[in-house]
């Protein structure tokens, strides 16, 4: 398969999902208001929602020991297809729990596989791709927020119709897994896998997620009750943040092939710390949009980056390191709880205080930037293994690939 043509496919499932996932979320008040759920009930909903994608990305670990990620990709949209309707239409309040959790463990599936995916195109290539991909969420995100301010006064039922949208996309040519896999029971042997560096990667996607749940979880919130925001314009704290994520990622590719993923991520991390702390500090409401939205610039390329990262230094296998990233994917399960727990009990007074937590932990990625080092060298399907050091220059190529 010419490898445009599963660039593509990846691509189209990362806005499938940043679709759905965003188009859901921004209909939340309106789930609350049709089953009269309290901010606590909620919010257990929500938890729910996370443990069954955790539940998933599990799943997704084990079967690719198995079989290839388009086929787990496929079979996640189609769970997240009739989820969807199940819980959009539902007439009972447990067929709506049971489509939150059906909804929820597809999300993990397709969380994992979509990444799965994207590195194998990446290493297909033989440069950086990922943030683009990833990018490629964002536009499917804002496309789904637009969608909900566009339908906002029609019946909530409308929702339903979404789920053409991943049928479609299970349709699309992902890339197969061109060799057989292993014997399953080795793929994830201990002594193969190199767990310390990825975890250490595991640690920044980590932070990375802490700051952007914070960011849409309390950022509205912050408009509102801190800096006396319109409550018409509270959105401004989530659609800027995306706007300069998605032109951030569309550009990481260029920028990680020419620069190397050591200094973007740096350079990533003190704009991140710099913008929360104009949000941390500002004197009003314009301001702290403009810390929302470099902010959105600064920690843009750190997700699909530690995808990469992990993936390259996992090696081996295609049938290996897929399964090691549907494992990493956990990470942002933590990062996402973590973020939306630390920010509001630290902000129970304050919600400036709150969201002087992330300002300090993001600078974590500092030290930790190192790590990634492996995404600027060739991976290892493409050009052998990885020997250049941290922080060294990626090789030009004299083309890219096509």
């Amino acid at each position: 398969m010419p490898p445009t043509r599963a660039r593509a496919a990846a691509a189209a499932a990362f806005a499938t999902q940043g679709l759905v996932f965003i188009s859901l979320t921004t209909r939340l008040p309106d789930f609350s208001d049709r089953w009269g759920l309290s901010e606590v009930a909620l919010s257990m909903l929500l938890l729910v929602l996370v443990l069954a994608a955790g539940v998933g990305s599990v799943v997704a670990e084990r079967v690719a020991a198995r079989h290839d990620s388009a086929r787990l990709l496929r079979a996640g949209l189609l769970v997240m297809a009739l989820a969807l309707p199940t819980l959009v239409l539902a007439g009972d309040r447990a067929v709506f729990v049971a489509g939150i959790v059906g909804y929820g463990f597809a999300l993990g599936l397709v969380d994992a596989a979509t990444n799965m995916q994207a590195v194998a195109v990446e290493h297909r290539y033989g440069r950086p791709l990922l943030p683009s991909l990833h990018g490629c969420w964002t536009l499917g995100g804002l496309v789904g927020a637009a969608t909900t301010l566009a339908t906002a006064t029609l019946p909530l039922g409308v929702t339903a119709a979404l789920a053409v949208v991943p049928l479609l996309a299970a349709a699309a040519p992902y890339l197969p897994r061109v060799h057989a896999p292993p014997d399953p029971d080795v793929v994830l042997e201990a002594a193969a896998v190199p767990w310390r560096p990825i975890a250490l990667v595991g640690a920044a996607m980590v932070v990375f997620y802490m700051v952007d749940s914070a960011s849409a979880a309390w950022g509205p919130l912050y408009l509102d009750d801190v800096v006396s925001a319109p409550e018409r314009l509270v959105a401004l704290a989530t659609f800027p943040y995306l706007l300069a994520s998605l032109v951030v990622r569309l550009a990481g590719d260029r920028l990680v092939a020419t620069y190397g993923a050591v200094p973007v991520l740096r350079v990533g991390a003190v704009v991140a710390a710099l913008a929360l702390a104009v949000v941390v500090l500002a004197p009003t409401w314009p301001v702290a949009v403009a810390g929302f939205t470099l902010l959105g610039a600064g920690v843009a390329v750190i997700a699909p980056l530690s995808f990469s990262a992990a993936a390259r230094i996992a090696g081996g296998d295609q049938a290996r390191v897929d399964a090691v990233v549907a494992r990493f994917n956990q990470f942002n399960y933590v990062g996402g709880l973590l973020g939306s727990v630390l920010t509001g009990l630290a902000g129970a007074g304050s919600l400036r205080l709150g969201f002087a937590v992330p300002m300090v932990l993001v600078l974590a990625l500092l030290p930790l930037a190192r790590t990634f080092a492996a995404v600027s060298a060739p991976p290892p399907s493409a050009a052998g293994p990885a020997s250049s050091p941290a922080g060294a220059a990626p090789r030009r190529r004299s083309r890219p690939a096509r």
